[in-house]
């Protein structure tokens, strides 16, 4: 019986060996180049010649903001921590970490936990912080019970604020996410007791301030040039629209005053020429929900009017209101509007599920993402790991020591090229858009909420106004089979693909 098992043995390494050699002709002639961070990609189809009326968020989608308002930000909110909040001065020493947090992640509010969680809710070894420090993973099965998975009563709802569990889907909560290890490091290094509930809120708060005393918009009115990115590819966008022949409107959460100071150094003085209507301080997500709050008009002093609005008139300015006097006022609905946002929650969710308007989700993470994914050493890390992975599933039918002992070296090496391959985005946490094969939750998200996404607005300079964006079919798992080969990225037939077929 031995002799049996080491003959198939020796004749399957015969033929698996031989793979690892053929990963670099596995991928395709320019598989590196194919992606490019200035392309638009499609989770649905979407046709521009259908639309005709565009929609826009403001802060990070027509302004694109340098990482320096980060480090501000961060700064300011430790230091309310310190004024406001009494916390000890030794935070003082602790900088900003540009390259700490990605966006999409979940905290633990009662935990104190930093951490990733893919689509289907659970979270991703390895990427469990407390403080600066990953938490060991057996450490982690014990607080969560012996599994990974986090309780979909735990997680986040619906606009990523759960009981238990809060989602970070804003670029502006990244300061925010650093902040909260840093102080949870400085409790746990000094052994001080402290709550991490406490802590959490306090550290909200202080992030709040920062926004609500408008240091935020003081620093980037003060100093334009530095903060405000591609300013003049957000003047050619709108161009291009209006041009056209297309509606534009802003709905932004910000106020008048700060907005016209940007989109002045972007656009110019007459800006609001571009639009057909404007609305500022919008309280959304409230305002896709409330169908209460009328809309204030504002005078060209950005003082209140009484008048009762009984239209949406160019060249005025608007303050709060809601969307379904909005859409009364206007009569734009379905697919011939198309809305871009950063927020998948308070920006495009609302929108998709319940008033059917196309949306367009600006990720500007894409850009560094489609990088690394470009480069040789992913291809060759990745498609080394499917293989691997396939090799693995047609190994552990053999149950001999030989091949249990290969399998457990092949497990080893697999969870190093998954480390690998993670710590080429991020060191912490990798891509926002993957755990080790699973989409994140924040992928999850962005599929469902967004028609396309894409790096940032000028995109849209790369395309005719009337380009149909056509999704790619990505194979089902009882699919793959037919389509590409799962054991490579290449485009080759799967390796066994008649042995494998009798296996039940």
């Amino acid at each position: 019986m031995t002799g049996d098992c080491n003959h198939t043995l020796n004749h399957f390494f015969e033929r698996v060996f031989p793979v690892f050699s053929l990963c670099l002709d596995l991928i395709p002639p320019g598989a590196c180049n194919l992606l490019n961070s200035s392309a638009i990609y499609a989770n649905n189809e979407v046709n521009l010649a259908e639309v005709d009326i565009y929609g826009f968020d403001y802060d990070y989608t027509l302004a694109l903001y340098s990482n320096a308002l980060n480090t501000m930000i961060y700064n300011a909110a430790k230091g309310f921590l310190i004024e406001h909040f009494r916390y000890p001065e030794g935070i003082l020493k602790y900088d900003y970490i540009p390259n700490f947090a990605v966006r999409g992640l979940h905290y633990d509010i009662q935990k104190g936990l930093l951490m990733k969680i893919d689509a289907f809710h659970y979270i991703q070894p390895g990427t469990v912080y407390r403080g600066l420090n990953p938490l060991p993973d057996e450490e982690v099965l014990e607080l969560y019970g012996g599994t990974y998975h986090v309780p979909l009563e735990q997680d986040s709802g619906f606009y990523g604020k759960g009981p238990k569990v809060k989602q970070f889907m804003d670029i502006f909560s990244i300061p925010e996410m650093t902040l909260l290890a840093v102080a949870n490091d400085f409790f746990i290094t000094n052994d001080i007791e402290y709550d991490p509930v406490h802590l959490f809120k306090d550290v909200s708060e202080a992030i709040g301030m920062v926004h609500l005393k408008g240091y935020m918009y003081k620093w980037v009115v003060q100093d334009l040039d530095k903060y405000i990115l591609r300013g003049e590819e957000t003047h050619a966008v709108l161009h291009k629209l209006v041009s056209s022949g297309k509606k534009l409107f802003l709905i932004t959460n910000s106020p008048f005053s700060f907005v016209d100071k940007g989109m002045t150094h972007m656009v110019g003085e007459k800006w609001r020429d571009f639009f057909d209507v404007v609305i500022v301080q919008a309280d959304k997500p409230h305002f896709f929900t409330d169908c209460i709050k009328p809309f204030r008009r504002l005078d060209t002093k950005g003082d209140l009017c009484w008048e009762k609005i009984k239209s949406l008139d160019k060249g005025q300015i608007y303050k709060q209101g809601n969307l379904f006097d909005f859409l009364r006022l206007t009569g734009w609905r379905g697919s011939k509007v198309l809305y871009f946002g950063d927020h998948l929650y308070s920006d495009l969710a609302d929108l998709m599920l319940r008033h059917g308007w196309r949306t367009a989700a600006i990720v500007p993470e894409l850009e560094h993402e489609t990088k690394m994914v470009s480069t040789g050493r992913y291809a060759l890390n990745l498609t080394w790991l499917q293989a691997l992975t396939g090799l693995m599933e047609r190994l552990q039918t053999h149950r001999d020591p030989e091949s249990q002992q290969v399998f457990l070296e092949w497990q080893k090496e697999r969870e190093e090229l998954r480390i690998m391959t993670k710590n080429l985005f991020n060191p912490q946490f990798g891509s926002i858009f993957r755990t080790c094969h699973n989409p994140t939750y924040f992928s999850r998200r962005l599929c469902r909420f967004s028609d396309i996404y894409m790096t940032s607005l000028s995109c849209l300079l790369n395309y005719d106004l009337s380009y149909t964006f056509y999704p790619r079919r990505t194979p089902l798992q009882h699919e793959a089979p037919l389509w590409m080969d799962q054991l490579c990225t290449g485009c080759m037939k799967t390796p066994f693909l008649e042995e494998m077929s009798h296996i039940r």
